[in-house]
């Protein structure tokens, strides 16, 4: 169907009967035309189409709604398009490329594959893997995919093993493979950098904290949200990302109780957690702005839980190597070492093991089924009392830190530690 096309004629079009889908060209301008097709619900749609053959090719280029470009814009459009093909310039081919120029650098292709990924992965998975790539990888965000080679990556995770731990440096490494894997697959990468890399050995952890330790990164803590949340991780023995991501809804800030739902927990089983004097005070009051207690700010205010776990944690072994009389920093540790050494802790000022498992969210056999149910309200009483003797041993042992000048783990106001 040929017509001269306007502007009015463009938004008038009509299927003939018993068609769903038509094009009607322009007279003016051969190859340019108004496609109206039927969508869901009976909806008719008009666009703007080029359609013209290229080396032997037919292809077809829309050029947007008929509301939104006018006849005289759609005809400038497709003569621009009819204008390459005389220069020999592949109009199909400069679009596929201007799409993958989207993704050409590490971080815009670690955006797409997140976006990809959040659809088939469990929330604590893409977390993880997030967190993998957004912030173990981060010197590499504006890098040019064609120039991220096998030594870029082992190198990487060489630094990560170094600052991090052999953990988190191999599920990095799984991570970049398959998002390099998935890149193939979408024709955005030529090959994967990450084969042949090292997966560094990685061996059960046993680093406790010693009192001094203790008291040396509690005192090197900030007033402010990581200051908090490792003080946190010392007064409760509870995971990183469960104390980075309280919400203020799991809070029963008048009974002095945090509870975990199933979905936040590491065993998928709810999780309460009493808060003594001083744990309680390091949580900040309650603000509109805030629906996570430690959130992190982004392009839209308090968006999600605390993040910046590195150079966070990197800013406080500086300040407890600064502080320490011999100059020396501590043995490498991770923030996961302050839960054994809450654990290890409590053991020796008396605490029963079963106690301390339950504190921990630890499921043993004897705290499965529906006598684990039981025991959960059975040992809220000795949690409780086991959490309040930890918080007032470790005031002691920061008090004892300082010699006379003693300070206390509870802060002079309740906004965070003194």
């Amino acid at each position: 169907m040929k017509t001269k096309l306007t502007d009015g004629i463009a938004c008038s079009l009509k299927l003939p009967r018993g068609k769903s889908d038509m094009i009607a060209f322009d007279t003016r301008r051969p190859g340019l035309g108004v496609r109206v097709r039927v969508m869901a619900g009976d909806v008719v749609n008009r666009t703007w189409v080029v359609q013209l053959r290229v080396a032997g090719r037919s292809q077809r280029h829309d050029l947007g709604s008929v509301t939104a470009t006018s006849t005289k814009r759609a005809r400038e459009l497709a003569e621009e398009i009819f204008a390459k093909v005389r220069q020999g310039i592949n109009p199909a081919k400069e679009k596929r490329n201007a799409n993958a120029k989207a993704a050409e650098i590490f971080e815009l292709l670690a955006a797409d594959y997140l976006k990809a990924a959040k659809k088939r992965l469990r929330e604590r998975s893409y977390e993880s893997v997030k967190r993998n790539l957004e912030t173990h990888c981060a010197s590499l965000n504006r890098k040019p995919i064609h120039e991220i080679d096998r030594k870029t990556v082992a190198e990487r995770l060489k630094k990560i093993a170094e600052s991090s731990g052999a953990v988190s440096a191999n599920r990095t490494r799984a991570s970049l493979s398959a998002m390099f894997a998935w890149a193939i697959k979408q024709g955005l990468a030529e090959q994967n950098p990450v084969a042949g890399t090292e997966k560094h050995k990685e061996t059960a952890r046993d680093r406790v904290l010693s009192a001094a330790e203790i008291a040396a990164v509690w005192r090197a803590c900030n007033d402010d949200d990581y200051g908090r949340i490792v003080r946190l991780l010392i007064l409760t023995g509870q995971r990183r990302d469960e104390v980075g991501g309280i919400m203020e809804g799991e809070l029963q800030r008048d009974l002095r109780l945090w509870s975990l739902p199933a979905d936040r927990t590491k065993n998928a089983l709810p999780h309460d957690v009493p808060l003594s004097t001083a744990a309680l005070a390091l949580l900040p009051e309650y603000s509109d702005d805030r629906q996570w207690i430690f959130a992190s700010r982004g392009k839209q205010k308090r968006q999600g839980p605390f993040s910046g776990w590195s150079h966070s944690k990197a800013a406080l072994d500086k300040r407890v190597k600064d502080a320490a009389a011999n100059g020396k920093a501590l043995a490498p540790w991770t923030l996961h070492d302050l839960r054994r050494s809450a654990a290890t802790g409590m053991a020796e000022i008396g605490v029963q093991p079963h106690i301390i498992e339950a504190v921990l969210n630890h499921v043993s056999g004897a705290r499965r089924g529906v006598a684990g149910i039981y025991n959960r309200a059975q040992y809220a009483d000795e949690k409780k009392a086991a959490l309040v003797s930890w918080a007032e041993h470790v005031e002691k042992l920061v008090a004892g830190a300082v010699g006379s000048n003693v300070r206390s783990l509870r802060p002079v106001s309740g906004k965070g530690a003194a």
